[in-house]
């Protein structure tokens, strides 16, 4: 039996700077409508991926982490809006859809963080990243399509990282 099923992709950081150039690479691929959710203790790397993501999509914010405000939001001059949610202070799916989910996958990218504690409220189509600490400098990364929009998207990620075909 693999390990991974055979969708997924692995991504070995060696560092936060890698961790924040394999987000960078991935977020100038995010468009309006996608979700990311991120799973990973803590200390995994989680809000350091967010960083990059939000700078490859070209956001004139800096990423920070928003677990006290839940949901903090990015933009770029095209008007564009990059949602990012901590779901770690949120108790179940019920609390996270009064946070209006549809309305931020419709105007923008969604990426949470702890997406797990919120799982029934997000669209079954997404691309999950699960991060684990390995060492002070190293973070394993497996990301995981679900549905054709996000196999397309982790098919252009694995081409900007590794290159070929």
């Amino acid at each position: 039996m693999p390990i991974l099923d055979p969708l997924s992709v692995e991504f070995i950081s060696r560092g936060a700077d890698h961790t924040r150039r394999i987000g960078m690479r991935l977020g100038a691929l995010l468009q309006r409508g996608d979700v990311v959710c991120l799973v990973g203790d803590l200390g995994s790397g989680k809000t350091t991926l967010v960083q990059g993501l939000a700078a490859g999509w070209g956001s004139l914010d800096l990423a920070t982490s928003p677990t006290f405000v839940l949901v903090n939001l990015y933009r770029r001059l095209d008007g564009e809006r990059f949602f990012h949610l901590d779901a770690y202070r949120i108790n179940d799916a019920r609390e996270a859809e009064e946070l209006d989910l549809d309305n931020m996958i419709e105007n923008g990218v969604l990426v949470v963080e702890w997406a797990e504690r919120i799982e029934a409220a997000l669209p079954s189509e997404n691309l999950r990243i699960t991060l684990r600490w390995v060492n002070a400098n190293q973070r394993d990364l497996i990301f995981t399509p679900r549905g054709e929009r996000y196999q397309a998207l982790l098919s252009s990620l694995r081409t900007r990282v590794y290159g070929g075909v």
